[in-house]
């Protein structure tokens, strides 16, 4: 029998005010923090965390985050925590911030406190570390040796950012049940390289549940920028629920599309949430979904503003080129590409993507 295993965070905490419970998570893994943010981010929410913090901690300071996520950042965001003498990394902002955190703390060790301040990917709750080159092409993936101690998640905060970024987390969300479940048929493995357990087939399948429920309710919340229940259910789904059902659950398709589109630089500013949406309608042409069931996914796709083609993601070449390429990418690069019950190659792959283009 293959071993199971499911991870992570210690702590994960939500709702309207929760940047409040910064300062005693902190305390519980060191007094000097060092904070991963980029000068925005950092110019907004400085004075509420050094606020938060001050009975807590004896000392914080602010890196200067240069915007993506690459080596020589890690390096020198690394190189300024140990000048800081920094005992627990604060990941503040999106996702490249946070993997840039996660980066740092793979290299000096200690605490780890995530604080996203968008919800538009699965990034905060895992130890994964996705790097990139300078060009915005993906690099490499890099492993913490545990989840990160907390995550806190200020809905209050969340709801500020633009709904873009909300919408995206969506898309994000919406393929864990799809990928999880074909990652357990075909005897996949999850990132702790183990088999997926029940738990988290449960959690992903939860989390679409509570997308297709209240994911309309709560993108109209936020573009109000008002918190209300439909947005906590929701960024619950599309945080910790995402992020729990991809690492225990196991990827498939939908996400090793993301290797092909980082080969297209048109696509390089699309959202990785927008991303994944698209690659999880190819993932269910290929699955042969019904077209009733294509028809309403992409019914809900278009009422929450996620991408039918690659023109809707700022694609405006040669199509056919750019699916060529995306499909031969995929197919060399992908490391969770054979975990999908249907056998897959370059050529079955394009044909899957001209008919998503097509709106098949």
């Amino acid at each position: 029998m293959t071993i199971r295993a499911f991870g992570a965070p210690h702590r994960y905490i939500q709702g309207p005010g929760a940047l409040g419970q910064l300062g005693p998570m902190l305390a519980i893994h060191g007094r000097r923090a060092f904070v991963v943010a980029d000068r925005i981010v950092a110019g907004l929410l400085k004075d509420r965390l050094t606020a938060a913090t001050s009975e807590h901690l004896d000392s914080i300071a602010f890196g200067d985050f240069g915007g993506e996520c690459t080596a020589a950042e890690i390096d020198r965001m690394t190189a300024a925590a140990a000048a800081a003498g920094a005992d627990v990394i604060i990941g503040l902002g999106g996702g490249k911030a946070i993997d840039t955190a996660k980066g740092v703390r793979i290299a000096r060790g200690g605490g780890l406190v995530i604080v996203p301040t968008i919800a538009s990917n699965d990034s905060p709750t895992s130890r994964l570390a996705i790097v990139y080159t300078a060009d915005h092409v993906l690099s490499e993936v890099r492993l913490m040796a545990t989840n990160p101690d907390a995550v806190i998640v200020d809905t209050d905060i969340i709801v500020q950012a633009p709904v873009r970024f909300f919408v995206a987390g969506i898309g994000d969300a919406l393929s864990k049940k799809f990928e999880a479940e074909q990652c357990y048929r075909t005897g996949g493995l999850n990132f702790y390289k183990a088999r997926p357990p029940e738990l988290a087939l449960a959690i992903a399948d939860r989390c679409y549940a509570i997308i297709r429920e209240h994911g309309e309710a709560a993108t109209s919340d936020v573009r109000a920028k008002a918190t209300s229940d439909a947005v906590e259910s929701v960024v619950e789904a599309t945080i910790l629920m995402s992020g729990l059902g991809f690492e225990s659950g196991g990827l498939s398709l939908a996400h090793s599309l993301t290797r092909g589109f980082s080969a297209i630089p048109e696509l390089s500013a699309a959202l990785h949430g927008e991303q994944v949406a698209y690659g999880l309608l190819v993932q269910l042409v290929v699955e042969g979904r019904p077209a009733a069931f294509l028809s309403d996914f992409r019914s809900f796709y278009q009422r929450l503003g996620l991408p039918l083609k690659l023109a809707d993601m700022g694609f405006s070449g040669d199509v056919a080129a750019a699916l060529q390429t995306i499909a031969a990418r995929t197919i060399a690069e992908a490391p969770y590409i054979r975990q999908i019950e249907v056998e897959l190659d370059g050529m079955k792959l394009k044909a899957a993507l001209e008919r998503v283009e097509a709106g098949i």
